[in-house]
Order: structure tokens, then sequence, then C-alpha cells
């Protein structure tokens, strides 16, 4: 038996007796579960929505419906090789959202947290790697192997190229088209080589808790980093001189450092 005693699967389902879904399960009408899907307890599985295996969800995902979930990855180079999706608990994913699984040259393995709210038409590319309590809007793209940090916002039809990485708590404007790294804590609006930066998140942090205080500090970091024209080892030494080197301040730096690809100024 594919399902917990209390799963409830519509009778225009299809769900594979290769499928395990856990308590409190639902599956809408015209919804197909496939083989080597793991399903955690308590998540929703809306109308005409797929999910492909290898992937496991954990608990109380809520998925609105319309959605193809763990598909095959969109790269050439797949060859049909055993790869997965991990996805983890209480994320909502609205309509027409497609999440693709990793491919053997990226690790196998495209990973999303948990708490993150995906809406209509997002799209997930093979390997990509999010956090937790992050935010996609409407057709926001990440191409594969796209990184994105905890509490990350990328906004409405906004397209993240390969290999990028948005750092934590970082707000990505609409529109966007990301081709370096975009820092964390950072808001960062444009397209391609004239996508620049505009200050700390101030808003979103405050919304998140950050206090006065920690905020100030990144404020006076960023001046040295991005207003100063400076190399970042110089900056690093004149944020030093400043006393401004909190956790914080620090995450960002070596977020810039460990950049392969450049970042966004």
């Amino acid at each position: 038996m594919p399902a917990a005693d209390t799963a409830q699967i519509h009778p225009t389902a299809q769900v594979s007796s290769g499928a395990k879904l856990g308590r409190g399960v639902t599956v809408g009408p015209f919804a197909v579960v496939g083989n080597s899907v793991v399903i955690g307890e308590g998540t929703s599985v809306g109308p005409h929505t797929v999910l492909k295996g290898p992937a496991r969800l954990g608990k109380r995902n809520r998925i609105v419906g319309q959605s193809a979930i763990g598909t095959d990855p969109q790269d050439l180079k797949y060859a049909g090789e055993k790869t997965s999706l991990q996805v983890g608990d209480d994320n909502i994913i609205r309509e027409f959202v497609t999440i693709n699984r990793g491919t053997a040259q990226g690790g196998g393995t495209t990973t999303i947290g948990s708490r993150n709210l995906f809406m209509t038409g997002v799209h997930v590319a093979h390997d990509c790697q999010l956090g937790h309590d992050g935010i996609l809007a409407n057709a926001a793209t990440l191409a594969g192997h796209v990184e994105i940090g905890n509490g990350a916002t990328v906004g409405a039809f906004t397209g993240v190229h390969q290999f990028c990485r948005v750092g934590r708590h970082a707000f990505i404007g609409g529109y966007s088209v990301i081709t370096r790294d975009a820092p964390p804590f950072i808001k960062v609006v444009g397209h391609r080589n004239q996508a620049r930066t505009y200050g700390i998140n101030g808003i979103g942090l405050s919304r998140k808790g950050f206090s006065e205080e920690r905020i100030l500090s990144l404020r006076r970091a960023y001046r040295w980093i991005f207003r100063k024209g400076l190399t970042l080892p110089d900056a690093r030494e004149g944020i030093r001189q400043e006393e401004l080197a909190t956790p914080d301040v620090e995450t960002l730096l070596q977020f810039l450092e460990a950049s392969s690809r450049g970042f966004v100024r």
C-alpha cells in the first residue's frame, strides 16, 4: 500500500505503488505521483500536479496545483541517470511551478529548504540549492546550479544565470537579469552588466528582526565596500579600523571574497 491509512487520494489521481505517502497527505483530482516519490505527513498535492521521483518532500508542504515537481533536468547532458530532488517542510508552491531534479555533473540533487514561497510560474532548474524562508515571486526563473541563501527574495520575472549565488536576505528587484553574484543583505536591481546595488535591504531586515544597530553596521560597511572604489582587501581594512567587523559584515565579506563569477556592484 503506497499511502498511510489516513492519506486521502482523489479517485481520479494516479499514485504509483512505488510512492510513499505520510499520514494526512491529500492528493487532489488528476494529480500524478510517480515511483520513488516520498511525501511527508500533512502535505497537500493539488489538482493536476505531477510529482516525479526520485523525490522526497517533507511535512506540511502545500502544492496548490498544476505544477510539475521533480521532473527530469532540462540539460542536454542528462542521459537518464538516477538523480533526485529534496524538499524540506512547510513550503508553499503555487500554480504552474516547475522544479527539476539534479544532474550527475552537478552533484545529482536539487535541494530546497523549508518555509519558502514559490509564487505562480516559478522555475527552479537542475542542481539548484535553496535555503529557508525565501520568496520567489511570480515567474522568477533560476537556471542550473544557482544557490539562494536563507531569507532571500527574487523578484517577479527575474532570471538568475547558472552558477550564480544570491546571498542570504538579499532582495532582487523585479524584471532583473542577474549574471553575477547578488550580495547578502543588499538590494540589487538591473539587467545583466547594468545590474547594480542599491544599498542595504533595511526594511526587509527590520521586518526579519534585525536590530537598528545591526542594520547600521551593514550600512557603514556597505559604503566601504561599494561606494569608495576600494579593493576588497582595502575595504576590509577600513572596516576593521572602524570596528565594524560584526558577524553580519563578516558574512558579507566572506561571500564576496568567495565569488568566482564576480558580484554585482
